[in-house]
């Protein structure tokens, strides 16, 4: 049987408990699991794209099948680089299946050979997006319970938002 690459792709500016939930249960799906920093030049991130894969690589060293690389440009390509025959997307609400119907469609007609694979986060996270955690934080409420500790640490580090306790 043939092992099956899959990328996650996604800003991840910052990553979220929500983003850790569709990586550890892809893992359970695939041998080897791509997570995708896309360089986004139309969006004023909170991290740098090299801050994003950084902190991806540390929350995700215990899964030895996670592989974290940046990327630009069509998701098509660069799953055709790293050799994926898959694509993981989340979906937390029916705005995000439009959304994500639209874009499995444009990337089936541009590479017909990669899948898309749609899982809903855990219940705990069907709420959670990064652009919340920013607007969160940037209010000063604490953020301990929507992102993971190293990635919490360097939002404080970055400056803003209430001090990390404990």
């Amino acid at each position: 049987m043939s092992s099956v690459t899959a990328v996650y792709p996604g800003s991840f500016d910052p990553p979220t408990l929500g983003h850790l939930d569709l990586i550890a249960r892809g893992c359970r799906l695939f041998d080897r699991l791509i997570v995708g920093v896309l360089r986004n030049s139309e969006k004023t991130p909170l991290f740098s794209v090299e801050e994003r894969v950084q902190m991806l690589r540390e929350i995700c060293r215990c899964w030895p099948q996670v592989e974290v690389q940046e990327f630009d440009g069509l998701l098509v390509d660069f799953a055709s680089r790293v050799g994926a025959r898959a694509v993981l997307r989340g979906i937390r609400a029916i705005s995000d299946y439009e959304y994500e119907f639209q874009m499995a469609w444009m990337n089936r007609r541009l590479a017909p050979e990669l899948e898309t694979v749609f899982m809903m986060p855990a219940e705990a996270y069907s709420y959670l997006s990064s652009r919340l955690v920013k607007e969160v934080f940037q209010l000063g409420r604490p953020v301990a319970e929507l992102v993971p500790p190293e990635v919490e640490a360097r939002m404080h580090a970055h400056g803003g938002g209430p001090q990390v306790h404990g």
